[in-house]
């Protein structure tokens, strides 16, 4: 928080952004710890003979709640292929998907608008624009996090 407070750059409505977070943190107590490779999307995937043959690129790879593996979803993926998105929710739980996964998953997106800024102040500036783009779609189809279900899911 210190670090977007501190940049240059603001998102449109990043009180609505901020109130939603403080709102529903305190969902994360009590989520599992497990091993996510934390980048997972259609850039880090192999396809073999028209099947999954693996994912690459675990540099990012860190220990936390499993729902916020699907965080790309929203920044990279949806943008790809909605059916993909879609799929690999249903492809991890199935038609099963928990009570409370919408309201983790927009926190999670939520968490990252903020920290999307400055990472990508920070490592990529030549793409802050391009990132910025992709943001604003997030919130765009998370309705500014008025509703935790995300648009391209919905429809």
């Amino acid at each position: 928080m210190d670090a977007y407070e501190n940049c240059d750059i603001r998102i449109e409505n990043d009180s609505r952004i901020l109130t939603f977070i403080e709102e529903n943190i305190r969902y994360m107590k009590g989520r599992p710890n497990l091993f996510q490779h934390d980048d997972f999307h259609p850039g880090n995937l192999i396809v073999k003979d028209k099947e999954y043959g693996g994912v690459i690129d675990f540099n990012r790879y860190d220990w936390g709640d499993p729902i916020h593996e699907f965080l790309k979803l929203g920044l990279f993926a949806r943008e790809v292929s909605v059916p993909y998105s879609i799929g690999q929710i249903h492809g991890y739980y199935g038609d099963n998907i928990p009570e409370g996964f919408w309201r983790l998953y927009s926190l999670y997106c939520a968490m990252a608008v903020l920290s999307s800024v400055v990472w990508s102040l920070r490592t990529i500036p030549d793409q802050v624009d391009s990132m910025l783009e992709k943001l604003h779609c997030l919130l765009e189809d998370h309705r500014y996090f008025e509703d935790p279900t995300p648009r391209w899911y919905q429809e």
